[in-house]
């Protein structure tokens, strides 16, 4: 577990399971997940893409060798012998991120958005429900929140239904109201997408305003249910619901 995750607050990705029910919240926090091996990925590129001078602190190049030989179970023994808290990343993941490290660069205003402060922290108390709040941004660029997302296509109107699947609309009106809680200053929200996939196609995604406010909305709805369930210690199901037959 990292810094982030051990400070205190609310956080979008558990918020946004409240939209189900406060119980899945519940057991969410809880019961976190281990990370998948694309979470894992994303993590990876991340760090690459954002903060490339300290990447080498965090990983470590697997040694590409036959483990199912002599020579190769003691190059991979010693390899791990000498990995400590580093993560281990495969050549074939590394090739991948530097091609996409290299599809941001041709894409002058995807790099030129992702240049700023990375990975910033940012708690506050929301001040309708007294609920202590956290979000961590990639990138903060003038006065743009920028969001870096790796995604499966940004062809057509296909990130907008990640979108709407992953709660970004919530992530948008959240973290920029956390950045005006902070300094008391408006905040624009835009999101680089990048395909995951050959020839890791990249684009971007300028958040409307009244885009932005319809997730504020979701946000305000959202914190007053997981508000009520906290101070109640309640956390419901599903609401019953009536059946009504087709016309």
């Amino acid at each position: 577990m990292n810094k982030y995750d051990e400070m205190p607050g609310v956080r979008r990705s558990a918020l946004w399971e409240i939209r189900k029910s406060p119980a899945h919240y519940k057991y969410a926090v809880e019961h976190p997940e281990d990370p998948t091996a694309a979470l894992l990925f994303g993590i990876a590129a991340h760090k690459y893409i954002l903060e490339p001078d300290t990447f080498w602190q965090e990983y470590a190049l697997a040694p590409d060798v036959d483990r199912r030989t002599k020579v190769g179970k003691e190059e991979w023994n010693a390899y791990l012998a000498e990995l400590g808290d580093k993560t281990s990343l495969s050549i074939k993941d590394y090739i991948t991120l530097e091609d996409m490290s290299n599809a941001i660069k041709a894409n002058p205003t995807a790099f030129d958005l992702l240049q700023g402060a990375h990975e910033v922290p940012i708690t506050w108390v929301d001040p309708e429900t007294g609920e202590l709040c956290k979000c961590r941004v990639d990138c903060i660029h003038d006065h743009t929140i920028v969001d870096y997302k790796t995604t499966t296509s940004c062809a057509g109107s296909d990130f907008e239904r990640s979108c709407r699947a992953y709660g970004y609309k919530l992530q948008a009106a959240m973290y920029t109201e956390g950045a005006f809680q902070k300094s008391l200053e408006e905040y624009d929200f835009a999101f680089v997408a990048q395909e995951k996939k050959e020839p890791y196609a990249v684009r971007v995604y300028y958040c409307d305003p009244a885009w932005v406010h319809e997730g504020m909305e979701i946000y305000r709805n959202l914190m007053t249910i997981y508000h009520e369930c906290r101070v109640n210690d309640s956390w419901p199901g599903y609401a019953d619901k009536e059946l009504i037959a087709d016309e």
